[in-house]
C-alpha cells in the first residue's frame, strides 16, 4: 500500500549537512549540580533533630540531615529497636516517630 516517502532532493540537502553541524552533548557537562547525598546518617545531627520535634517522619529526618530516604528509614527501625526512639502512630510506611522521654 504504502511505503516510506522519497524525500525530496531539498530534502537530502538539509539532512546531510545537518549531521555535520549538529555536534553531541555530553552527558557530564552543563546543568545544575545535584546536592551531594550521604549515605551514613550523623546520629548526634539526627537525635537532636528528632528531640527538638514533638514528631518526626522518615522523610522529614532525611530531608534535615541530608541523606537517603532510606539511610533515615533504617536509622529510625535501628534507633527503635534499641530503644531510643518509638513508633507512635502512622500507617502504610509513613510512620510518625517520637523520642522516648528519659
Amino acid at each position: 500500500m504504502g511505503g516510506a516517502k522519497k524525500p525530496t532532493t531539498a530534502n537530502k540537502d538539509k539532512s546531510a549537512g545537518s549531521k555535520d553541524t549538529k555536534k553531541k552533548k555530553d552527558k557530564g557537562e552543563g546543568g545544575p549540580k545535584k546536592a551531594e547525598i550521604t549515605v551514613m546518617v550523623n546520629e548526634q545531627q539526627a537525635l537532636k533533630i528528632i528531640q527538638n520535634s514533638k514528631v518526626v517522619t522518615v522523610q522529614d529526618l532525611a530531608r534535615q540531615t541530608g541523606v537517603k530516604i532510606s539511610a533515615a528509614n533504617a536509622f529510625l527501625k535501628e534507633s527503635t529497636t534499641k530503644g531510643i526512639v518509638k513508633r507512635v502512630g502512622g500507617y502504610s510506611g509513613h510512620h510518625l516517630y517520637q523520642a522516648v522521654s528519659s
